[in-house]
C-alpha cells in the first residue's frame, strides 16, 4: 500500500467540490455531490488506516517508497487528499454535520494538508538532487506531484479567509496562499517544460505511464482556480487598490493559462487513445483522468464567475460530465482489481510493464 492509493481520494473528492461550485446546477447534483464526499471522506480513513498499517507491519518496505524514482513523487497524494476533502467539507459536507463542524473539520485537513504539501515540496526534490538515479528520458507527469499541494493549499486556503476574524491573521492568509501559488507554479512550470522536452525527444513510454500525462492539468487548472478565489477574497483582506489587482490578475493569467489547458488537453487526449489502441492495460495511473480533470473544471467555473462570459460556463458543464464518466470508469475498474487482488499483490520483476503499472501512479 503505498501513497499512490491517495489519488483514489482526490479523483473523487474533486467530484463533489467541482459539483459544489459549477455555474450549471442540475436536480440533484448537490445531494450527489454530498454523497460523493462522504465516500472520499470515508476513503480518506481507510487509507490512513491501512497505510498507517501498512508502515508499523512493514517499515522497510513503506520506506522504500521514499527511494524509489517514481513512486517517491505520489508522497504529493496524501496531503492533496487532505486538501480535497476539507475543502468538500466546507463547501457540500455543512449540509450534512453543520457549518460549525464543517469549518472545524476543514481548518484541520486544510493544516495538515498544507504541512504535509510543503514537506514534499521541499524534500522529495531534494531527493532527486541528490540520491535518485534520473534518467535522461525520465521526466512524467508524476514529477508534478510533489510540488502541486501547495497550489490546492492556495486555492483551499482562499475558501477559508471569509471565515477569519478581519486583521493581521486574515491577510497574512490571503498573501500566504499567493506566495504558496507561485512556489507552486514556478516549480510546475519547469517540470512541465521537462516532460515537453522528453516527449520530443524520447516520445512516450507506450505503457500506463502515459496517463500521468493528465497529471500536467493539475497544476494549470488549479493555478486558475487559486487565482479565481483568492481575487474573489482579496477585498477583504488587503488594501481595495490590491484588491482589484487580484481580481484583474485572475483574469489576465486565468485565460492564458486556459488556452494552454485545452491545448494539453488535446495532446494528452490524442496519446492517450494512441496508446489504449496499442493495448494499455489498467493501473492506479488511470486516477489520472480524474482529478486534473477536475481542476480544470473548478478553473473553467472561476473564470466564467469573473468573466461572465457564457461559454465558459458551457465549458465548464462540459468538463464536469466528462469528469463524472472518467471517475466512473476508474472508480469501477479499481474497485475491480481490488477485489480480485490485482492491484494489492506485488509485480513479478519480470513483468516490466505490470512493474510500471503498480509502481507508477496518478492524481493531480
Amino acid at each position: 500500500m503505498g501513497p499512490n492509493w491517495f489519488a483514489s481520494v482526490m479523483g473523487t473528492g474533486i467530484v463533489a467540490t467541482a459539483a459544489a461550485s459549477l455555474p450549471v446546477q442540475w436536480p440533484g447534483l448537490r445531494g450527489f455531490a454530498q454523497g460523493v464526499w462522504v465516500l472520499a471522506a470515508v476513503l480518506l480513513v481507510v487509507l490512513v488506516i491501512t497505510v498507517g498499517a501498512h508502515w508499523l507491519r512493514h517499515p522497510t518496505v513503506a520506506r522504500s517508497h521514499a527511494h524509489n524514482p517514481q513512486m517517491a513523487h505520489f508522497y504529493g497524494a496524501a496531503p492533496m487528499a487532505f486538501l480535497t476533502v476539507g475543502a468538500g467539507a466546507l463547501l457540500v459536507g455543512g449540509d450534512l454535520i453543520g457549518q460549525h463542524y464543517a469549518l472545524r473539520l476543514d481548518w484541520v485537513l486544510w493544516t495538515l494538508g498544507t504541512a504535509g504539501g510543503l514537506f514534499t515540496a521541499t524534500t522529495i526534490p531534494f531527493l532527486m538532487f541528490t540520491l535518485h538515479d534520473v534518467g535522461p528520458d525520465a521526466a512524467f507527469g508524476g514529477w508534478l506531484m510533489p510540488v502541486v499541494p501547495p497550489m490546492v493549499s492556495a486555492a483551499t486556503g482562499a475558501l477559508l479567509i471569509p471565515h477569519m476574524a478581519p486583521g493581521t491573521a486574515r491577510s497574512t492568509m490571503l498573501y500566504g496562499c499567493f506566495a504558496m501559488f507561485g512556489m507552486s507554479m514556478l516549480a510546475a512550470l519547469i517540470i512541465i517544460t521537462m516532460i515537453w522536452s522528453r516527449l520530443v525527444h524520447y516520445g512516450t513510454s507506450g505503457t500506463v505511464r502515459v496517463a500521468t500525462l493528465w497529471i500536467v492539468l493539475g497544476p494549470l487548472g488549479q493555478s486558475i482556480t487559486a487565482a479565481g478565489l483568492l481575487g474573489s477574497n482579496a477585498a477583504l483582506a488587503a488594501d481595495p487598490e490590491i484588491a482589484r489587482g487580484m481580481q484583474v490578475f485572475a483574469v489576465l493569467f486565468g485565460v492564458p493559462v486556459w488556452g494552454f489547458a485545452v491545448l494539453w488537453i488535446g495532446l494528452a487526449a490524442a496519446l492517450t487513445v494512441r496508446t489504449v489502441l496499442r493495448g494499455m492495460p489498467f493501473a492506479l495511473t488511470w486516477w489520472s483522468f480524474t482529478f486534473p480533470v477536475g481542476t480544470f473544471v473548478t478553473g473553467t467555473t472561476q473564470l466564467a464567475l469573473h468573466t461572465g462570459l457564457p461559454v465558459l460556463r458551457i465549458a465548464a458543464a462540459v468538463g464536469y460530465l466528462g469528469l463524472l464518466g472518467a471517475w466512473c470508469l476508474v472508480a469501477a475498474r479499481t474497485a475491480h482489481g481490488s477485489v480480485r487482488g490485482e492491484l494489492l499483490v506485488p509485480s513479478s520483476p519480470v513483468d516490466p510493464s505490470r512493474a510500471a503499472g503498480q509502481l507508477v501512479a496518478a492524481g493531480a
